[in-house]
């Protein structure tokens, strides 16, 4: 029988989305102590947000420490870092402002702040028995949905292995989802982001332990960020950039509580082998993946999320890529390390959520299609 409910629902107890939403943070963290800790990207300074943060949390009396990061994915020493600095000074809460990879660092120093073991313990699956501090989400791009997950996705530099460290107690504790953050992001950035989220949405809709709380989640999530991404990049009007932001946070509701598929399961392994980002691997494996999937997605399914986007999803998908003008960044270049794409695509949580069984065969299809 088909779930209409998971059997645990992990969503923030609260989530403020509203237009200049950051200007509420300082009212929101007195309650969780009076020292905390923002993880932040570069653009949080260049944007002159650093100043309006500080002189807010100054009004209220509240003293934060900053811990800027520049590029690139979060790193298990990255976390180490974020931990010892927030412990010099005692802090009460860890909040991440900027894309997903500063809300997943945030997230994971928060929840293993007070782990008795190492972060990479953690990330091999080590239970973690220590409660953390709470954990305060703030994006600045509309792609990763890390803001509604359990999980933080981290690199392993000396394995070159990128994998998540899960726990139920991640969960932030509050979200802010402030359309305005939106504004100005470099194209490139919000096209992947973008194109991350609609991935997402999608994975989630098919997964095979999908619900159908986790599928209401993914569909409306798909309609928004279809309907809203372009208009997003060209315009940046105040509805679409809301409609993108919260098509991206419903899209991490839906696979916090159903996985993901095989694009994830192979996204991340070449991530890390080839330096790419994230969500233009995702929107080059997007196809291939549909049409591995055709069968075991059904045609009720497969006509649900084409009428969500608006015309057949395969359709859509090419015209979004056209338009966007996404290629593959991997045509051309030879394939390295193929064994070990292949094994750790396998071995993903992600792969085993996907509605078709995957074979090596399958890895290798994918592989064919995008190199």
């Amino acid at each position: 029988m088909h779930p209409v409910f998971p059997q645990e629902t992990l969503i923030p107890p609260k989530i403020l989305f509203k237009k200049g939403g950051l200007a509420d943070l300082a009212k929101e963290v007195p309650e969780l102590g009076s020292q905390g800790l923002i993880v932040h990207g570069a653009s949080f300074e260049k944007n002159g947000l650093k100043g309006k943060v500080e002189n807010d949390f100054k009004n209220v009396g509240i003293f934060a420490e900053f811990f800027s990061r520049t590029h690139g994915e979060p790193t298990l020493e990255e976390i180490r870092a974020v931990i010892a600095q927030g412990r010099k000074v005692k802090i009460d809460w860890i909040a991440g402002i900027g894309g997903g990879s500063v809300l997943d660092l945030a997230k994971a120093a928060a929840g293993l702040f007070n782990a008795k073991e190492t972060p990479a313990y953690y990330q091999e699956g080590g239970s973690l028995k220590e409660k953390g501090i709470p954990f305060i989400a703030i994006p600045t791009t509309a792609g990763s949905g890390s803001e509604a997950s359990p999980n933080a996705v981290i690199i392993n530099p000396e394995k070159r292995s990128k994998l998540s460290i899960r726990d139920k107690s991640f969960t932030a504790k509050k979200v802010i989802l402030d359309p305005e953050l939106l504004k100005g992001l470099p194209f490139e950035v919000m096209c992947h982001s973008g194109m991350d989220a609609w991935v997402q949405a999608y994975e989630s809709f098919i997964s095979k332990y999908a619900s159908w709380f986790s599928e209401s989640m993914a569909l409306k999530a798909m309609q928004l960020i279809s309907r809203h991404l372009v208009p997003a990049l060209n315009a940046q009007r105040d509805e679409d950039l809301e409609g993108l932001m919260l098509g991206s946070f419903l899209s991490g509701v839906a696979f916090s509580h159903s996985r993901l598929g095989v694009i994830h399961g192979i996204a991340h392994p070449l991530g890390v082998l080839y330096d790419v980002p994230h969500g233009l691997i995702c929107s080059i494996c997007f196809t291939p993946s549909i049409k591995l999937n055709l069968e075991a997605i059904g045609n009720q399914k497969y006509a649900l999320m084409s009428q969500a986007v608006g015309m057949d999803l395969l359709q859509k998908v090419h015209e979004l890529q056209k338009t966007l003008k996404i290629t593959s960044p991997f045509k051309g270049k030879p394939l390295a390390e193929k064994e070990k794409i292949i094994v750790e695509t396998l071995a993903s949580g992600s792969t085993a959520a996907n509605p078709k069984p995957i074979t090596r065969q399958d890895v290798e299809y994918i592989l064919n299609e995008i190199f």
